[in-house]
C-alpha cells in the first residue's frame, strides 16, 4: 500500500500543484475543498489513514487549526504529520499552528523543494520508491 497524503485547500489550483507535485514524488494523494468534504471521506468505508495532512490555514467552515485539533483527538490518527500551508508569515501563526498540532508551517508560494523536504523529513520516501534503498 502507498504511502497516502491528504490535502485540504479551498483552491482548485494549489490542490492540483500539489497532487502534481506528491504524485511525481511517488506519493498517493487525495484532496479536498475544505473540511466538510476531508470528514465525510474519512467516515466512508474506503477511508484510510493518511501518513500526511497538508492543510491550508485559511478555509470555509473550519480553518486549518480546528481541522488539525479535531483529527488529532482521534486515536486513529496518533502517527499521522500535519503540515499548515498559508500566506500568512507570522509568528503568531506559525506558533499558533504548533500548538493547534502541525509539525511544519509553509508559506505560500510553495517552492516544490521546500514541500519535498518537509514531506520527507516528516513520512520519509513513498512506499516503493526507487529511492527508499539507496545508501546515503
Amino acid at each position: 500500500m502507498s504511502t497516502l497524503v491528504l490535502v485540504i485547500d479551498d483552491s482548485l489550483v494549489v490542490r492540483k500543484i500539489l497532487e502534481i507535485r506528491l504524485s511525481r514524488a511517488g506519493y498517493e494523494v487525495k484532496s479536498f475543498p475544505g473540511s466538510v468534504e476531508v470528514f465525510r471521506w474519512l467516515a466512508t468505508p474506503e477511508a484510510r489513514i493518511p501518513s500526511l495532512v497538508i492543510v491550508d490555514l485559511c478555509l470555509p467552515v473550519i480553518d486549518g487549526y480546528d481541522i488539525i485539533r479535531r483529527l488529532k483527538t482521534k486515536p486513529a490518527f496518533a502517527h499521522t504529520v500535519f503540515v499548515i500551508i498559508s500566506q500568512r508569515e507570522g509568528v503568531l501563526d506559525r506558533l499558533k499552528a504548533r500548538l493547534a498540532g502541525a509539525k511544519d508551517y509553509l508559506t505560500k508560494p510553495l517552492k516544490t523543494q521546500d514541500l519535498l523536504a518537509v514531506v520527507q523529513s516528516s513520512i520519509g520516501l513513498p512506499v516503493g520508491s526507487q529511492e527508499a534503498g539507496k545508501e546515503v
